[in-house]
């Protein structure tokens, strides 16, 4: 009996998404729980998992259509239909095998761009990974758009070749719009030999192939972001191909070297490339990236939209960094996990915020929302950017637990597994800089939250303590409030608050 294969559950505020990847084709052969197609939707990669095993009998969602929620992608057959089905594949892949006629001559296809979600009403053509004529295997990417929130790749519907560009790299594309004209057969299953040589020589300084290595395109993204050397990772997929959780498999088991001799020629490369600018005082204008603008934009509207102000103080770490030193073994023992400095600003701050719920409130409109609950963002730096994945109901939460929710956070959104669910809401924020090494600056409200608290470097100064003069390991603390809703008395003794319970952490446990 056929089982049915359906896109996973989308959140409420997700309405579609886009066939990104097939790991698998008609007549495979898949073992339960094997990855077979990722969608793409506007922020997240999902991963659909085969329900049971059994042999792929049918795809009904094409690379690059555009699916609903719990829409069926394919069906998946009872393990005794592989013969035929294999049989019947290769019927099928036999004329495009021997066919060895111009692109003309195979079927044509429009390549278009992704579906945008209606949040984005239009995206930038960053880059062609391919040209006319240019031998393309099935999945290889061809172009990549990119919107304000993410950078979308178009890969090829088949082996072949792109037979006319119409949407140059620098140009504004809407949802769907057709970017070329691509035609089957014209490429490397036509003529392996030459087509591997000439995309080794165009491909020179691409993720897309590496010898006879071709990666999937969620695979190449990771290989890229880690800076993997692909010929160190063993592909499982078909044909050798290199699927986004052997790349996975390869971080975990750290014996993915980096990439160290792929970057040496990369360095020369570069200026070389770059367009020549005459005279001693040379200046070079590029177009700012959709993304930057649209953080731009946010970014200015939150300053003019918010009455925001900041205020300052500064904390001796010095009993947080002696009870972090006493008990980090014992604590990563007790745990798995390590004792950081986040969890007992995460624990102080949802302390405060109980103190002051002013400070934990929200504006929506003329309303004020009082949240009864704590739910702390916490900033975390990722090769994309920064994003806000969010730490729900604190005042529950035990330290180790807040510790390993930030850690798990972390390698989640290097590896672009944060869910949209997780990066949405959030009463308060709490943002690091200075893991980067900024010693003060004035962090941004992030609307419709009313505060956010800046942490920044810890740094030795000459404190006067007790009438003497003692070096003291000192962070300075930047509350950034808005005024329409947040007193100047509130903020400052929040701010207090929170520095009186890191002083002093046995306060967390006395609720004093």
């Amino acid at each position: 009996m056929a089982t049915e294969i359906k896109a996973p559950t989308f959140p409420e505020s997700v309405a579609e998404g886009s066939v990104a990847a097939w790991h698998k084709q008609p007549g495979d052969s898949v073992e339960r729980d094997e990855l077979i197609v990722e969608i793409e939707t506007d922020k997240v990669v999902l991963e659909v998992l085969a329900p049971e095993a059994g042999t792929l009998s049918e795809i009904k969602a094409e690379e690059g259509d555009t699916v609903a929620s719990e829409q069926v992608l394919g069906t998946l057959g009872a393990a005794g239909a592989k013969a035929e089905a294999k049989s019947e594949a290769k019927e099928d892949a036999a004329p495009a095998a021997k066919a060895e006629a111009p692109a003309a001559s195979g079927q044509q296809h429009e390549v278009k761009a992704p579906t945008f979600p209606e949040s984005i009403q239009e995206g930038t053509v960053a880059s062609w990974s391919k040209q006319v004529g240019e031998a393309v295997k099935r999945d290889e990417v061809l172009a990549e758009i990119e919107t304000d929130k993410v950078v979308l790749e178009v890969v090829a519907p088949a082996d072949g070749a792109l037979v006319e560009i119409k949407a140059e790299e620098g140009s504004q594309v809407a949802s769907e719009a057709v970017l070329a004209v691509f035609a089957e057969g014209a490429g490397g299953a036509a003529a392996p030999a030459p087509a591997e040589a000439k995309s080794e020589a165009a491909d020179e300084g691409a993720d897309e192939k590496v010898g006879d290595k071709i990666l999937a395109p969620a695979a190449r993204k990771l290989v890229a972001e880690h800076d993997l050397d692909p010929a160190k990772i063993d592909g499982t997929g078909k044909g050798g191909r290199i699927l986004k959780e052997d790349v996975q498999r390869a971080i975990q088991a750290g014996n993915a070297k980096k990439a160290k001799a792929a970057a040496a020629p990369a360095a020369p490369a570069a200026p070389a490339a770059a367009p020549v600018v005459e005279g001693e005082r040379p200046e070079k204008r590029v177009p700012m990236s959709r993304l930057r603008q649209t953080i731009a934009k946010r970014l200015v509207q939150a300053q003019q939209t918010a009455a925001m102000l900041t205020t300052y103080n500064e904390v001796d770490m010095s009993a947080v960094m002696g009870l972090r030193a006493q008990y980090k073994d014992t604590f990563l023992k007790a745990h798995d996990t390590k004792l950081g400095f986040m969890g007992f600003f995460v624990k102080a701050a949802t302390e405060a915020l109980k103190r002051f719920p002013d400070v934990n409130a929200s504006i929506d409109g003329s309303d004020i929302v009082y949240h009864g609950y704590q739910d702390i963002g916490v900033a975390v730096s990722t090769p994309r950017g920064l994003v806000v994945p969010v730490l729900r109901d604190t005042a529950t939460m035990s330290l180790a637990d807040v510790e390993k929710g930030i850690v798990d956070f972390g390698k989640r959104a290097r590896d672009g597994k944060l869910g949209i669910d997780e990066m949405q809401g959030g009463t308060f924020t709490i943002t690091n800089g200075g893991i980067f090494g900024s010693l003060m600056s004035t962090p941004i409200l992030n609307p419709p939250q009313t505060a956010i608290l800046g942490m920044h470097k810890i740094q030795e100064r000459p404190m006067a303590v007790n009438g003497k003069v003692e070096i003291r390991p000192m962070m300075y603390l930047a509350l950034s409030y808005d005024h329409r809703m947040i007193d100047g008395k509130d903020a400052v003794q929040f701010l207090v608050a929170v520095k009186d319970l890191l002083e002093d952490p046995a306060r967390l446990l006395l609720d004093v």
